[in-house]
């Protein structure tokens, strides 16, 4: 075959402490990706997209002040920083490809991450791939830096980018049910405990319920950005700081916080988030929290919409495709489906992040990268199905009324609104009554002469047995059956 021929990969040798390795001369990676492919290939899935896009920002910003505290040539300087503005505005992604699984506690990332930039900084220095006596991807790229204290610093950026966007999503959500519930304030309805017929109550209120779960969330993870925004850059390998002056530290920290916008700060400890990371679980349990509520939410609206015909049938949730390849007509709760499986997912997620987090050793915890994964994949999911969930799901929403009244009508949960007239026993034998006959409970206790239709309609008026009080007694009063 012809070694000209297109089929026939030209390739350049690099030289690591194991040996020699053949790479492909245009690739922008190097040996230590290189073999990282070779050791980790898992999943198929490349590490996630924001985290890479941190590193190459700090990679920039450690440049920076590199350059300013003369420890790099201005030249190396400038070529570091266009290639990490080249990486930034989303070129040579697929250069990053090491997998989102590995050992090695996220050193294969950032040596990809290392070798990619250099490479790039090479060519603009006119050099080929490979040439890392023009920019090198450990002395130069790397300067005064870890794989320790970098990785858990760009995770708490891309953390945090992903937690806001999120927040917003929340509050958007929280927004969408107040105004259903405004929307069906005055719209009674049977409200069900343990599936089975409980009391009256406004449709409405069913959606403040769900709006103040959802504010709950959106509260506890805005808050939790601040453990997010402590990172341990300049701690270096441990949190020792070794090879990294405390200038470097300082100046990295002020030049993250300018760049991102984020607050960020430096650790008074930096060997505490270097080994630690328990921040993570705490930012994963409150995200399991929100999925706790989305999938109780989501199912709640499932069984709402049931039938339509042979169910429940109180919600009707916006179609949005087809539901059966062989049932005609079938429209299904994808919307809400969509959700709830997002929600399981961000808990199976939880459940990864604390075992990884658990299983962290003395100065480092080796399975940071399943940590990262599985968080920025929590983070991007739940804000995702969220948006979707409230725009073509929540908003398009409508409770059908003269469902609501039939099932409201065909209960016996009236009943307990004269309890307190005629007491238990006797408001049970109306009850009982109501079902076996088919009928009202108010109709049964007019029935019995013990009321008049007039005191049973007071009794039982909506807003009477929907608010707190006793139906039939003013507040601070009581009226015993003697």
């Amino acid at each position: 075959m012809n070694p000209s021929s297109p089929l026939v990969k030209v390739m350049r040798t690099e030289r690591d402490a194991l040996g020699d390795m053949d790479i492909p001369v245009d690739a922008l990676y190097g040996i230590h990706t290189a073999r990282a492919m070779n050791n980790f290939a898992v999943s198929g899935r490349p590490v996630n997209r924001n985290l890479i896009q941190a590193l190459i920002l700090v990679k920039k910003m450690a440049a920076q002040v590199n350059g300013e505290q003369k420890r790099i040539p201005a030249r190396r300087v400038s070529a570091i920083v266009n290639a990490c503005d080249e990486l930034l505005a989303g070129r040579h992604q697929d250069m990053f490809t090491v997998d989102a699984i590995q050992g090695g506690a996220g050193t294969s990332t950032h040596m990809n991450v290392n070798e990619v930039v250099a490479n790039l900084a090479v060519a603009h220095l006119g050099g080929q791939p490979g040439q890392y006596e023009l920019v090198h991807p450990l002395d130069d790229v790397n300067c005064c830096q870890s794989t320790n204290d970098v990785y858990p610093t760009a995770l708490r950026i891309a953390a945090i980018r992903l937690l806001r966007p999120l927040c917003d999503t929340m509050s958007s959500l929280q927004a969408a049910f107040q105004q259903k519930e405004i929307e069906y304030a005055d719209l009674l309805k049977l409200g069900r405990t343990q599936l089975m017929d409980a009391l009256p109550m406004m449709a409405g209120q069913g959606f403040g319920a769900n709006a103040k779960a959802i504010a709950r969330d959106r509260w506890r993870l805005y808050k939790a950005e601040e453990r997010l925004r402590e990172i341990p850059i300049g701690g270096t390998a441990i949190g020792t700081g070794m090879n990294a002056p405390r200038a470097y530290s300082y100046r990295m920290v002020e030049k993250l916080a300018d760049e991102t916008g984020l607050g960020l700060c430096r650790s008074d400890h930096p060997m505490d988030p270097i080994q630690n990371m328990d921040v993570f679980v705490e930012v994963s349990g409150l995200l399991k929290s929100a999925a706790v509520n989305l999938l109780k939410i989501s199912g709640d609206f499932r069984l709402l919409a049931s039938g339509p015909f042979g169910g429940i049938g109180e919600y009707m949730l916006p179609p949005v495709q087809a539901g059966s390849s062989i049932m005609p007509g079938k429209v299904n709760p994808v919307m809400a489906e969509m959700a709830g499986l997002t929600a399981m997912r961000v808990m199976a997620n939880d459940a990864a992040i604390t075992m990884a987090a658990a299983s962290g050793q003395l100065e480092l915890n080796a399975f940071l990268p399943l940590i990262a994964e599985s968080l920025l994949e929590s983070l991007h999911i739940l804000s995702n199905a969220i948006q979707l969930f409230e725009e073509r799901c929540v908003r398009g929403l409508i409770v059908h009324e003269e469902r609501c009244s039939d099932n409201l009508r065909n209960s016996a949960v009236m009943a307990s609104a004269l309890v307190a007239e005629l007491g238990y026993d006797e408001a049970a034998s109306i009850a009982s009554a109501a079902i076996a006959q088919g009928r009202s409970p108010e109709d049964i206790a007019e029935d019995r002469g013990q009321l008049t239709r007039a005191r049973i309609d007071q009794l039982c008026h909506p807003y009477t047995v929907t608010k707190p009080g006793i139906p039939g007694q003013e507040e601070g009063t009581h009226h015993g059956n003697e």
